[in-house]
């Protein structure tokens, strides 16, 4: 499989480890959109939001859980954060590979495009 993300989990790519176990990485973003931006990683591959289903759902719920402590040891959770979840060209999903972007750090643009 050629996807960047099972590499960075395989550890043929190195990257900044935030977070990992058994099910989860998580790792400093190469192109940080804000102070903190952290992906974090089912290590399953699952292409995009459009294939979860009933027999891998339950790595969602985990990463959900996951994701406050995160954002706990990252130091951002008391000011706030922000959870993006892009599925598709369209919505600018350029690793096909289900993540989780956390960004925090300063107070985050309400704005979309």
């Amino acid at each position: 499989m050629d996807c960047v993300f099972c590499k960075i989990i395989s550890g043929e790519i190195p990257t900044e480890k935030v977070y990992e176990d058994e099910k989860v990485l998580a790792f400093k973003d190469n192109q940080p959109q804000a102070p903190i931006h952290v992906l974090v990683i089912p290590k399953e591959h699952i292409s995009c939001a459009n294939d979860i289903d009933s027999s891998n759902s339950d790595i969602i719920k985990y990463i959900f859980e996951l994701i406050p402590k995160i954002a706990n040891d990252l130091g951002i959770a008391e000011d706030g954060y922000r959870i993006i979840n892009n599925c598709g060209d369209n919505a600018g999903q350029t690793v096909q590979h289900l993540h989780f972007h956390i960004l925090g750090g300063k107070k985050l643009n309400v704005e979309f495009a």
